[in-house]
C-alpha cells in the first residue's frame, strides 16, 4: 500500500545499488525512479543494505537526510528463510550446517544490535526507526500508523484485502533444475545491468518465475535439535537487541 503514497524503485523492487551495483553509477540508480515526481517521498525496499558497511556509508554520503526503517524478525526464522531463498534461486547447494560456516551473510545479517547501532551512529537516532515483524502480525494498523508517522506521510486505513499473507520462503521449494535457475539469474542480471528490467518483469508475469525458480522438492523441515542449536547460536544477538530496544524477546529464544 505504500507504493500508492511513495515512489519505490520500478520495476525492480530491490536494486541492490548501494551494496552490490554501486559501480553502475548514480544515473543507473536514478533510472529506477524515472516515474518519481509530484512531491511524494522516494524509497527502496533493501534488506541486504542492513549488514553492509559500504551501503551505509554510501547512502549517508549521497542521501544524508534519508530515513531508515529496520524491521527485525525472529533471527532463527530469518536465517532459515534466507537460506531457503538462496536455495530456491540456485545461489547455494550447501546443507544448512555448511551454509552457516561458509556463507557469512546468513549470520552477519542477524547481528541486529551491532548493525542497528551503526545505522544510528551514522544517521542519528531520529532518522532510524527500529520495528519488529511480530507487530505486523499482532496489529498491522498500529504498525503502519507508526511507520507513516515516522516517514511524515498521511495515515491510511488498511482494508481487509490488504491484511493478508504474501509470498514467503515457506511457499518456495528447491530448484527444478539447478543449472537452469543459475543461468536464468545470470541472464536477468545481464538484462538489469542494461536497464532492461521491464523485460525481466514481463518474463516473470508470463510464467518465467515459476519455470526457473523452485519447482523441485519441498524443503526438509529442520529437526527439533537443529532448531534448538540455531536458537542457541543466535541467543547473544537476541539478548543484545533486547537491551538496545528495552523489549522482551523471550518468544525468540
Amino acid at each position: 500500500m505504500l507504493s500508492h503514497r511513495a515512489w519505490l524503485s520500478h520495476p525492480t523492487k530491490e536494486t541492490r545499488f548501494f551494496d552490490k551495483y554501486f559501480d553502475r553509477g548514480i544515473h543507473w540508480y536514478r533510472w529506477h525512479y524515472r516515474r518519481a515526481g509530484d512531491g511524494r517521498p522516494v524509497g527502496e525496499v533493501a534488506p541486504t543494505y542492513f549488514a553492509s558497511e559500504e551501503a551505509r556509508e554510501r547512502i549517508a554520503r549521497l542521501i544524508p537526510h534519508a530515513k531508515i526503517v529496520c524491521t527485525f524478525r525472529n533471527p532463527s526464522d530469518r536465517v532459515v528463510s534466507l537460506y531457503r531463498l538462496k536455495q530456491a534461486y540456485g545461489l547455494t547447494r550447501w546443507s544448512l550446517e555448511d551454509a552457516l560456516r561458509r556463507d557469512p551473510e546468513l549470520l552477519e545479517s542477524s547481528r541486529y544490535a551491532k548493525h542497528l547501532m551503526e545505522w544510528r551512529r551514522v544517521f542519528g537516532e531520529s532518522q532510524v526507526m527500529a520495528t519488529v515483524h511480530d507487530d505486523i502480525e499482532t496489529d498491522p494498523q498500529q504498525y503502519l500508523d507508526r511507520l507513516l508517522d515516522f516517514l511524515e506521510m498521511p495515515r491510511l486505513r488498511l482494508t481487509a484485502a490488504q491484511v493478508r499473507r504474501v509470498l514467503s520462503s515457506e511457499d518456495m521449494t528447491e530448484p527444478r533444475h539447478y543449472h537452469w535457475t543459475r543461468g536464468a539469474l545470470l541472464m536477468a542480471d545481464w538484462a538489469k545491468k542494461r536497464r532492461l528490467d521491464s523485460l525481466v518483469s514481463a518474463a516473470k508475469r508470463f510464467g518465467g518465475h515459476r519455470l526457473f525458480v523452485g519447482g523441485g522438492r519441498s524443503f526438509p523441515e529442520l529437526s527439533v535439535d537443529e532448531r534448538a542449536a540455531l536458537r542457541q547460536l543466535l541467543r547473544p544477538e537476541v539478548d543484545a537487541l533486547e537491551c538496545l530496544l528495552n523489549r522482551d524477546f523471550s518468544g525468540w529464544k
